[in-house]
């Protein structure tokens, strides 16, 4: 049987074609890495907030650059040289009109959504803030949305000002705008939480923080392979998301910028790329987004993303949150009646994530144990460990949903939780 006859085969048993037309069998075709078996079991692949599965479309395009046209961008005049510079300059549109950017120079590519919330710290922040300025956060976010502002509070002065969790994990948008004053030079948030799936009131927030002058830098990462991102309706002044989350290659990312403020911010890194001229007195840039763009970049990582948001794209991201909004509510029911298993985060808009604990076991033993029946989640305090002191805990388990899961991947995940419990007691 092959691999696409197996999938579908296993969807028409659970009755489970995806939802509003997206075709579960068919993207899971796309995928052989999950055509495999895991201790002997069929692999589940439930860590999709870690990292998320390629498929071929993407593969394929990264393979096809190494094969036919790799070549240094922007530089050449050589023809490799100018195919490979059209297909990159091309992924930076699909990304803007992915995102609905207003201009394509509004996409800087980074290695991900770390380096990109460094790059507004170290250049936006060190510009325009200044001792006795502020910048609000939520008890929600991860280590890389708190420790550049940490690094910047520590040069510049500035005061950190964190926004509380509700009991169900919600962050509501009035205790973010309480915090926000005149002082406030930067709001930072993430649209999705991580480690609980918190899906954060980012516009509302967005409008009280530019009514007192501040930017609102959001980390997108688990929102943009989930849900339709529209960042200027979210009132972001600066997006930052990571390729690896979104079925594309690792070591690359993208933020995006208002071209205005990109304008008025000195580079984040000197180099080859980004200058406009270069003498021993002096040097100039040239304009964004390619002042941010020291060195060689990403060539096919780069290549590979925009084929992953190609990818998305045709899927429909309407229909992606639809399926991943059905898989989650399924999971939870399963969960719940697992007795012994609390569920961490159960806040009234939350996206396809499920961290948890299971009483008597450690999150790391109950992450070895459903391994050996071919599931693979998470454990740990996922880069959020205010997030994890504030509900009295170390660590947790998370399984992440993608485009790719099933029911019968849950009910793995279930039974798999089972016979942690009959172990445990």
């Amino acid at each position: 049987m092959s691999a696409m006859s197996e999938a579908s085969d296993t969807l028409a048993r659970h009755g489970e074609t995806g939802a509003v037309g997206l075709d579960v069998a068919r993207v899971r075709a796309d995928f052989p890495v999950l055509h495999q078996r895991v201790h002997g079991k069929p692999l589940a692949y439930l860590d999709n907030a870690a990292s998320s599965q390629k498929p071929k479309p993407v593969v394929d395009a990264m393979t096809a650059v190494y094969e036919q046209y790799y070549s240094n961008v922007h530089r050449g005049v050589h023809q490799l040289s100018q195919r490979s510079t059209d297909a990159f300059e091309a992924a930076r549109n699909k990304v803007a009109g992915f995102i609905n950017a207003a201009r394509s120079e509004e996409i800087v590519f980074t290695r991900g959504a770390t380096e990109a919330l460094n790059l507004v710290a170290s250049s936006y922040g060190r510009r325009f803030c200044q001792e006795g300025d502020e910048v609000v956060l939520t008890h929600l976010e991860h280590h890389s949305n708190i420790v550049p502002w940490q690094l910047l509070r520590d040069e510049k002065g500035v005061q950190l000002k964190v926004a509380p969790i509700g009991d169900d994990g919600s962050v509501t948008a009035q205790d973010v705008i309480d915090l926000i004053g005149p002082r406030t030079k930067i709001v930072a948030i993430s649209q999705v939480s991580n480690a609980l799936g918190t899906v954060v009131p980012v516009q509302e927030i967005a409008a009280a923080a530019h009514a007192q002058g501040a930017v609102v830098v959001v980390d997108g990462c688990q929102a943009v392979p989930h849900q339709p991102v529209d960042v200027q309706a979210l009132g972001a002044d600066f997006y930052a998301f990571s390729g690896h989350k979104m079925y594309g290659p690792t070591g690359i990312g993208a933020l995006y910028g208002r071209y205005d403020l990109l304008t008025e911010m000195p580079p984040y890194q000197g180099g080859g790329e980004m200058i406009a001229s270069v003498t021993f007195e002096q040097s100039t840039w040239k304009k964004p987004p390619h002042k941010f763009e020291a060195g060689t970049p990403a060539i096919v990582e780069v290549i590979g993303l925009g084929a992953a948001v190609d990818y998305l794209a045709e899927l429909g991201m309407a229909n992606v949150a639809a399926h991943e909004a059905e898989l989650l509510a399924y999971a939870t029911q399963r969960l719940d009646a697992i007795e012994g298993l609390r569920i961490h985060g159960r806040a009234p808009e939350k996206a396809g994530i499920l961290s948890f604990t299971m009483d008597q076991a450690h999150a790391h033993d109950v992450g070895t144990i459903v391994d050996r029946a071919g599931v693979a989640i998470r454990a740990g305090h996922h880069c959020a460990q205010p997030a994890m002191e504030r509900f009295g805990i170390s660590s947790t388990v998370r399984a992440s949903l993608g485009i790719y899961n099933t029911h019968e991947e849950i009910d793995q995940l279930a039974d798999a939780l089972g016979v942690v419990k009959e172990i445990f007691g």
